[in-house]
């Protein structure tokens, strides 16, 4: 029996088994086992899910950001639908087959299967559990299958070889042009056109896992003039400059948005308003030592602020914008929210 067919029946005991009870049993399936607490967050994973993707056992992290961080980004989508859907009651159950990245970076197919063994008062998810099963022979046949369609091997071959080689050119073309197209030329950060993409995303998985989102507004103090009295040429550099100062600080899984001129919007995933503030913080600290441009210094203003529950990115970011402007009224390197 498969590890989705054991967790289809055991599904109406599960919830009946302790936590401790629960993972001893998930240890002894070889298949890829998983329990998530959504009201903790935690998720467990038994060795058998590590070993179908080439991990040691447990060497991961136990959070949802795991999941994602394995999920091929093109199948991301249309799995999330599927997810909301059974966790949102508009579907009977939650199966999926999509493709995950395992250790040496390759992808592998596996089927997704997972069922709501109990909610909370409110009807949301309070936990879950499921299995991952690799289909990557059936997936392998299934394309044997289709090229034996083909008069010869040897045409098949020689075709795929070179249908390849072209989809490599194809897929570097394509990645670099991606690159280009959400990269700000000057400041080699991400441009407005991803802000537009990634920002409602992390909206949507804030309110997915019921994490905390923060937003920083940063814009340069005595922008305008600088550029007045020395030049766009000076003005790039020292916006150049300030940014470099920025990356400093700039953590894993943040992202930092040239939103237009001299104005930038850093998103900050699972991050509460304190942590935010504090990141600014250190930002405007790190900025300190830079040298002046004539008579002016270089310092920024901030504007910080949390998501509320349910809030979308319009509403966000102008939350962001309007305590950016506060910090401009109040003076020069000021951080309100």
């Amino acid at each position: 029996m498969d590890g989705a067919s054991e967790i289809e029946s055991l599904k109406f005991n599960l919830s009946d088994l302790n936590e401790d009870m629960l993972h001893t049993i998930m240890e002894l399936v070889s298949d890829g086992i998983w329990d998530w607490n959504a009201n903790t967050g935690f998720v467990y994973r038994n060795p058998g899910w590590y070993e179908m993707l080439g991990y040691a056992p447990h060497s991961l992290e136990n959070t949802v950001l795991t999941w994602e961080s394995v999920m091929h980004p093109d199948d991301y989508s249309r799995v999330m639908a599927l997810f909301d859907a059974y966790l949102e009651q508009r579907s009977d159950g939650y199966q999926a087959e999509y493709r995950c990245r395992t250790k040496d970076g390759s992808y592998i197919w596996i089927e997704d299967r997972g069922y709501v063994i109990a909610r909370n008062d409110d009807g949301s998810v309070a936990r879950m559990v499921g299995a991952h099963r690799s289909i990557e022979d059936k997936k392998r046949l299934v394309e044997a299958l289709e090229r034996r369609n083909e008069s010869l091997e040897a045409i098949v071959e020689a075709r795929t070889q070179e249908l390849s080689r072209v989809n490599e050119q194809l897929q570097a073309q394509l990645e670099e042009n991606r690159k280009l197209a959400q990269t700000d030329e000057l400041t080699a950060t991400a441009n407005r056109h991803l802000l537009s993409t990634a920002l409602p995303q992390e909206c949507e998985r804030a309110q997915r896992f019921r994490q905390p989102l923060s937003l920083i507004a940063m814009d340069i103090d005595d922008f305008k003039p600088i550029n007045d009295h020395y030049g766009h040429a000076l003005g790039d550099a020292a916006l150049v400059r300030v940014v470099e100062k920025v990356k400093q600080c700039v953590r894993e899984g943040d992202l930092l948005v040239r939103w237009g001129g001299d104005e930038f919007i850093m998103i900050l995933p699972n991050t509460t308003l304190a942590d935010a503030r504090a990141l600014a913080e250190t930002i405007r600290h790190n900025l300190a030592d830079l040298p002046p441009v004539g008579d002016f210094q270089l310092t920024l203003s901030f504007g910080v602020v949390q998501r509320f529950d349910e809030e979308q990115q319009t509403g966000l970011l102008a939350r962001a914008d309007q305590a950016l402007y506060r910090s401009k009224v109040a003076g020069k390197n000021v951080i309100s929210g």
